[in-house]
């Protein structure tokens, strides 16, 4: 059994660490700190408080367990107390209080069974009001027990839950086949305190007539609540405008320009002149990610015409092998405002009304450009953009972690050999989806978050696995 010394040792070393800080990126997007701007922040003489007296060795998985291994073992002492309580039980005070502890714990199974009641029909008006004021209109929610009301009366055709989404025109309410997993209160006890203070939070800034876009910036950063993401993502992109009374007709304009664009050009896409740009499309979709998804044919279907009318309308670039991974995290939010997340590589595209899959392939299109917009230069000829930030990125890794830069050098690592793939695919081959999600919530919120923000991660890659680099004496294994 481990000493209290080294249990006290350890809780006191890591009690101090206290993890979800935040704190600003100076050269990203704030000027580097200069202590004579900002000495009014300093008082002389005073401790600051989050930096430590002196540096502390980082604990490992290892030493917490072999510091806490034996917390749950018994000892004689223990043994010693068991075998005295039960010397002194008598059966029928044992009896009495067991009848007494079942009638108290009834008591309180009925009360709790009340509370929950009452909670689940607040947490559905929360939900309904969350809704109208995701989508900027009338948009309709019918609650799990409006649901199953509705399901002893009416007959089948008529069960499934009525939505209205916030990608629709007023005059459609389409069903939801694939569940009100969105807003459906099953998934309210998932939520954290902190996570539902931060719902809250967005929910109060996008209820207003006029959405205040440096304010949802600043929430955004930190990231964003999965069922406010769809209409945060649609507006920190610019695709959506920030008054609430102009969405709906911005949204059913920019749709039906979208579909002028296909009659116009998607039938060109056998022509001599476009076969090369077509057959590249539709050699790259099906190394794109999620895995299951991109064989989906209605999905293939989609990314092809996204991709093929883009590149028709950007000439000076045209389609370049990337751009495909850049349409799918737009692609899989807008259409998890009717499935579960967790759901998506396996969901069954087809089944959801084609409406609503037209509606996702044109806000997926538009977002996509706006994105490209700011770093076209990527994939114009002789990828300049790219060469650009490579260069940027190994004068950054120079001054940041000059070790690190020195050893590739060494090695004759050169950072266009690795970090290539990084800037033009935005690192989405090197993390899972869910991380891209997550990560593209701050580059969104950052002025120039896919062109100059990226740096910093892609730096901050290279500086948290400096260890195993350094530790690399070949080439090809580094």
């Amino acid at each position: 059994m481990a000493s209290d010394g080294g249990r006290k040792q350890f809780w006191k070393r890591s009690g101090a660490k206290v993890p979800g800080s935040i704190q600003h990126v100076y050269g990203a997007q704030h000027p580097p700190f200069d202590p004579l701007l900002h000495g009014t922040l300093i008082k002389p003489g005073s401790k600051p408080p989050t930096t430590p007296v002196k540096l502390k060795k980082v604990s490992t998985f290892q030493e917490f367990e072999s510091n806490t291994s034996d917390a749950w073992d018994l000892g004689d002492d223990d043994d010693e107390l068991l075998a005295i309580a039960a010397e002194n039980l008598n059966t029928e005070v044992v009896m009495e209080t067991a009848h007494k502890v079942i009638q108290n714990h009834s008591k309180l199974q009925e009360q709790h069974k009340f509370q929950e009641e009452h909670l689940q029909e607040e947490k559905q008006e929360e939900f309904a009001q969350l809704s109208s004021v995701a989508c900027g209109d009338n948009r309709l929610v019918k609650s799990v027990s409006e649901g199953h009301t509705s399901s002893s009366l009416d007959n089948a055709s008529e069960n499934s839950s009525m939505q209205r989404s916030q990608s629709l025109p007023q005059t459609s309410i389409l069903p939801l086949t694939s569940g009100t997993a969105e807003f459906s209160t099953s998934v309210t006890p998932a939520l954290t305190e902190r996570e539902a203070s931060r719902l809250d939070k967005f929910k109060q800034l996008l209820a207003g007539p006029n959405t205040d876009l440096d304010e949802l910036r600043k929430l955004s950063w930190s990231g964003i609540p999965k069922r406010v993401r769809p209409i945060a993502w649609k507006l920190l992109s610019g695709y959506l405008p920030a008054n609430v009374d102009r969405r709906e007709s911005t949204l059913q304009r920019k749709r039906k320009e979208y579909f002028a664009f296909v009659e116009q050009y998607y039938d060109s896409r056998n022509d001599e002149n476009h076969q090369d740009t077509y057959r590249q499309i539709h050699i790259d979709i099906p190394r794109m990610s999620p895995e299951v998804l991109r064989l989906q044919p209605k999905v293939t279907e989609i990314f092809e015409r996204i991709l093929f009318i883009w590149a028709i309308r950007h000439p000076a670039s045209g389609y370049v092998q990337g751009i495909n991974d850049l349409v799918t995290p737009f692609f899989v939010v807008f259409i998890c405002e009717y499935i579960e997340e967790e759901e998506v590589e396996n969901f069954d595209v087809s089944s959801l009304p084609e409406e609503v899959l037209q509606n996702i392939e044109a806000d997926s299109y538009w977002c996509m450009s706006k994105l490209l917009d700011g770093i076209q230069d990527n994939y114009t000829f002789a990828q300049p953009g790219i060469q650009k930030k490579v260069r940027m990125l190994e004068e950054l890794v120079s001054r940041i972690d000059e070790q690190v830069h020195r050893h590739l050098d060494q090695h004759e690592v050169k950072y266009l050999q690795f970090a290539f793939r990084w800037m033009n695919n935005l690192l989405m081959r090197e993390v899972p989806l869910r991380c891209t999600i997550r990560l593209w919530d701050t580059y969104q919120s950052e002025p120039e978050g896919f062109s100059h923000f990226h740096l910093y991660v892609c730096a901050a890659f290279l500086v948290r696995w400096r260890k195993e680099i350094l530790e690399e004496k070949d080439f090809q294994a580094m």
